[in-house]
């Protein structure tokens, strides 16, 4: 990108993806578009577009929209093949009303962001065990949502049913009301209201069982490979098997793309936003970033200022100076940002050569 010459230009390229089709153009590093085409969404796709980009030169970058999408497979196949990927967001709803929308446009403006240095995210490889680790967790997460859904479900049908069969369920804890409605022998006479209320309970019991042992196997599965990936990270007070796999699956397989705990704290929404005025300074919480990682971060900072001397300390310091809990919190929520960054890119997850915090001390 710093140089062309008349053998070996450089030209940039830029994607436009699609499910079924991917629009690719290329531009020279001033800026000038030299030639836009639609290839299909497919293995050989992917090649022919690579090929076709490469006829005009040096590739110096491609720009692909939707590398967490449908971009995915022909960011590994560039990656794969030397070419260096760059994360490229949509334009924004004003330089599409100024611009217009077509594959075309938006493929060049793919291209123009990374000439101009306004795109300069590296995307997530997706190709090594933390992909395997989100994968697993998004059944897991369906999983969970689907239990309880279910859950209310029973708790709904029995609020309407018949006082005969409300009653015989009535104190009993989750897990116990789960196995007697499994356990129930209601008659075929559905007819009957209340025999068809005790059917439907019987079925959703025996789904919400069903899906407890999903969860469960989900659950022996990932434990290991959350170990494995990073060690650590586990290590860290208040962190457990579901934590540390969101805070994996949200830096993804190669974190090292983070070029700084700060960078990863704008990554999970914990870098403070200034929010001062006159003689008023402070600042506030960040609304943005990867809300199920600051989830997962509120989660810790939670487990720490219930169980942790250290952090309780923290907290009757800071209330005792002023601060409220909501600022208390963004503040530990960044302290832990930095922590969790700090074993995510020394753990030798999936092998990639990193040393151990053990070593590096």
């Amino acid at each position: 990108m710093t140089s062309m010459t008349d053998n070996h230009p450089k030209i940039i390229g830029g994607v436009d993806t699609h499910g079924l089709t991917h629009h690719g153009a290329v531009i020279d590093p001033l800026g000038r578009h030299l030639a836009d085409r639609q290839f299909p969404a497919t293995s050989r796709g992917y090649r022919d577009l690579l090929d076709w980009m490469r006829s005009f030169g040096a590739l110096a970058a491609v720009g692909v929209e939707g590398t967490g999408a449908y971009g995915a497979e022909l960011a590994r196949v560039l990656t794969a093949a030397g070419v260096p990927v760059v994360e490229v967001d949509r334009p924004d709803r004003k330089i599409r009303r100024l611009d217009g929308k077509s594959d075309p446009i938006d493929a060049y403006a793919a291209a123009t962001a990374v000439a101009s240095g306004r795109a300069s995210g590296i995307p997530k490889s997706r190709d090594g065990l933390v992909e395997s680790i989100r994968v697993l967790r998004a059944v897991r997460r369906s999983a969970v949502k689907a239990r309880t859904q279910v859950m209310n479900q029973i708790r709904s049908l029995l609020v309407t049913a018949p006082a005969s069969v409300r009653e015989q369920t009535t104190g009993l804890k989750r897990a116990h009301l789960v196995a007697a409605l499994a356990r129930s022998r209601p008659s075929r006479e559905l007819t009957n209201p209340a025999m068809a209320t005790r059917a439907a309970l019987r079925r959703l019991a025996r789904r919400h069982l069903m899906l407890d042992t999903e969860i469960n196997d989900l659950d022996t599965e990932l434990t290991p490979l959350v170990r494995a990936a990073s060690a650590e990270l586990l290590a860290l007070f208040g962190v457990g098997t579901d934590v540390a796999g969101q805070l994996l699956a949200s830096a993804g397989d190669n974190p090292e793309r983070m070029r700084s705990e700060a960078a990863f704290a704008h990554l999970t929404g914990v870098a403070p936003i200034p929010a001062s005025s006159g003689r008023t300074h402070r600042h506030r919480i960040n609304r943005g970033g990867d809300r199920a990682a600051n989830s997962a971060l509120h989660t810790i900072v939670l487990v720490r200022m219930r169980y942790e001397p250290r952090t309780r300390a923290y907290v009757e310091r800071r209330t005792a100076e002023g601060l409220t809990k909501k600022d208390i919190m963004r503040c530990l929520k960044r302290f832990v940002a930095r922590e969790v960054y700090r074993a995510l890119t020394t753990a030798p997850a999936h092998d990639t050569g990193r040393p151990s915090l053990a070593a590096a001390a």
